[in-house]
């Protein structure tokens, strides 16, 4: 199985995300055939940068023949100017302007950088750092919205591109995400909001460039890392905000997030609804068989620490990897060293009646040199505090130890066979459809052997050859 291992050690935003796409072998042709297809007067810049030693590669966003920038920058130039207000399907937008650059809306303020809903992607902490002058493009121009862009009219935007329908799904589910996480936030509804961020033609680009790379990748599946949030404060149309900022957290939920210290805004909502949306699950680097990897830089070139995401590409290192399912398991533990071996017994027994998936005792040397018992227990997550308050109340422990771990385990089926005592159910485990063990089922097994006052191992015995013989008539 191909997959995609994306790397968040300096966060990610939109444009990082492009970067590491074309890094990885996307065809800039085809984001830019993308963009034109779009036809909201915009077009994509390429460049190689280095940060901090390494080599990557920098896309930015040109609308109108004006690039667009990270949001820091944007409030440092136009601070003193009055924000238009997050606008509603009943709101319409402030008249101010803050000059002739502002001709067009998507450079208003809320426009022009995505403000607290995603800032522009470059504000990962990104200041604009160009290799190269902007070549001229000829795009259809849009400035019919300058009251924003509702969700509805970005899925028909995006509906009416020329990309594949997947894309387009995946597009849409990218600013859906996004949305809804902003009308969360502002106590509304995700219809009723006019994105004067989401809807800004820069991030147009930067999800709906993101859904058609990702496509052409041909990957199965895309793993996270945890994810560098940063740290500090920014400044938005609505005020100076936290880092993350509130769209930010809201969709990193059930996300890993760390913050190395950074004082700058790492994560983006635009690169968190991107994570969220194509990421399957976060994880440590996988096993896997590296074919190649690429770099997207942010704007800023911190000291000592390198503002690019990785995007590494490569094989499943194993089969198993593929055909095996993964779960978290809970594993409970404690020691015991006073317990009658009869109480022992019956707790196991009680620990199995309410969901445990395993326990077992070990024998142990504890100390003042007194043999003891390691009792483990095996649960899921959820029963985990009803199986502790069992092994509290049942035993004579003083305290259970408890950890989560991740357990592989193989396709498994049941099958019947018929004996000469009645039918017993075979548990079967497979990898990539081929059988790899099988038994009798014990319980099976031990009834009918007391029922019909035989042997248990005769039983098992007659049930394993019923199924090898079911196998070869096959």
């Amino acid at each position: 199985m191909r997959i995609a291992y994306l790397e968040c050690f300096s966060g990610i935003s939109g444009d990082m995300f492009l970067g590491a796409l074309i890094d990885a072998g996307v065809l800039p042709r085809l984001l830019e055939e993308t963009v034109a297809a779009l036809g909201v007067g915009a077009r994509l810049e390429i460049s190689r940068v280095v940060r901090s030693g390494i080599s990557a590669t920098k896309v930015d966003v040109w609308v109108d023949g004006e690039k667009d920038l990270p949001r820091e920058e944007y409030w440092a130039k136009h601070g003193d100017v009055a924000p238009a207000p997050l606008r509603q399907a009943q709101g319409r937008p402030s008249p101010a302007k803050t000059g002739p650059e502002h001709h067009h809306p998507e450079h208003e303020p809320g426009h022009h950088t995505h403000d607290h809903l995603h800032e522009h992607e470059h504000s990962s902490g990104h200041e604009a750092s160009r290799v190269e002058a902007p070549a001229p493009h000829e795009h259809s121009h849009d400035h019919s919205h300058s009251h924003g862009r509702g969700l509805t009219e970005i899925r028909e935007i995006i509906l009416r591109t020329a990309i594949s329908a997947t894309a387009q799904k995946t597009a849409i589910a990218i600013f859906e995400a996004l949305g809804t996480a902003e009308a969360k936030i502002h106590a509304t509804s995700v219809e009723k909001v006019h994105f004067h961020e989401v809807g800004a033609v820069d991030a147009m680009v930067d999800i709906v460039c993101a859904a058609v790379g990702t496509e052409s990748l041909g990957v199965e599946e895309i793993v996270c890392s945890p994810l560098n949030v940063g740290g500090g404060t920014v400044k938005c149309a609505h005020g100076t905000f936290p880092v993350p900022a509130p769209a930010t957290v809201e969709l990193l939920k059930d996300a890993p997030v760390y913050s190395s210290g950074v004082q700058a805004e790492l994560v983006t909502p635009t690169g968190a609804a991107i994570v969220k949306t194509l990421a399957t699950r976060f994880a440590a680097f996988p096993e896997m068989k590296i074919e190649k990897s690429g770099y997207g830089a942010g704007s800023r070139d911190f000291p000592g620490h390198p503002n690019v995401v990785r995007l590494t590409i490569g094989e499943a290192a194993s089969r198993l990897a593929a055909n095996t399912s993964s779960e978290t398991v809970t594993v409970l533990e404690a020691n015991l060293d006073d317990l009658n071996p009869q109480v022992f017994g019956y707790m196991l027994d009680r620990l199995f009646e309410e969901g445990a998936l395993d326990a077992f005792g070990v024998p142990v040397q504890m100390k003042k040199n007194r043999p003891g018992t390691l009792l483990t227990v095996l649960c899921k997550p959820e029963a985990a505090s009803k199986l502790t308050q069992l092994i509290f109340s049942e035993s004579t422990t003083l305290g259970v130890r408890r950890r989560d771990e991740v357990r592989q385990t193989l396709a498994r089926r049941w099958e019947n066979v018929r004996t000469q005592w009645g039918n017993i159910r075979i548990k079967i485990a497979s990898m990539n459809g081929t059988v790899t063990n099988f038994a009798p089922e014990y319980e099976d097994c031990r009834t009918i052997a007391a029922e019909n006052h035989v042997p248990l191992k005769t039983v098992m015995q007659e049930a394993t050859q019923a199924y090898l013989g079911k196998g070869e008539k096959h």
